[in-house]
């Protein structure tokens, strides 16, 4: 059993739900919006959840045209968190990472350790090949998950379903958001 942590200040109880704007990119040669298993398991997670689909595309494993979708959102006040799927791999045409690094603010580097360790349960080593990774840009989360569609059931529920609602305790990623583009 999980443990259930409880801020001092204000109880779980207490602390209302905020929902989110989540925008879901999936990141695929192939894919279409028929056969996109990993974007609708992430659209219906974060919707159960009680967040709102912010904006939903399908883009080519190209560096380039990934980063202009994500700028877009990352530009958009309204988006709160940006969550792509596929191009975390290792062979020639997963460049998800190297679009996203470069327009990061801040990289949350515990991110893709906590998803590799928690893959190990499921995957064991073949955890190895993925670069997912988390980071902030311009005040928005910006969240990097492997294609696979257990990837992003194992993501959403294991780590950022908890991490994206303000009622987790001790600390959370939602309250931060007022937060994120001090200087």
């Amino acid at each position: 059993m999980e443990p259930h942590y409880r801020s001092a200040a204000m109880p779980a109880e207490e602390t209302p739900f905020q929902p989110l704007n989540i925008a879901v990119l999936t990141v695929s040669d192939s894919r279409t919006r028929e056969n996109d298993t990993s974007g609708d398991a992430l659209a219906e997670r974060l919707t159960a959840a009680g967040h709102h689909l912010a904006e939903r595309a399908i883009v080519a494993d190209d560096i380039y045209i990934l980063r202009r979708e994500v700028s877009r959102w990352i530009a958009e006040p309204a988006v709160d968190a940006v969550i792509t799927n596929g191009g975390t791999g290792i062979t020639g045409r997963d460049g998800t990472p190297e679009a996203i690094a470069p327009l990061l603010d801040r990289t949350i580097d515990g991110f893709g350790e906590l998803f590799r360790w928690i893959s190990w349960e499921e995957i064991g080593t073949s955890t190895l090949a993925s670069r997912a990774l988390g980071g902030v840009a311009n005040g928005t989360f910006v969240f990097c998950l492997p294609g696979s569609t257990g990837a992003c059931r194992t993501a959403w529920d294991r780590i950022l379903e908890r991490s994206l609602d303000r009622r987790t305790r001790p600390c959370n990623f939602a309250e931060l958001i007022p937060r994120l583009t001090e200087r």
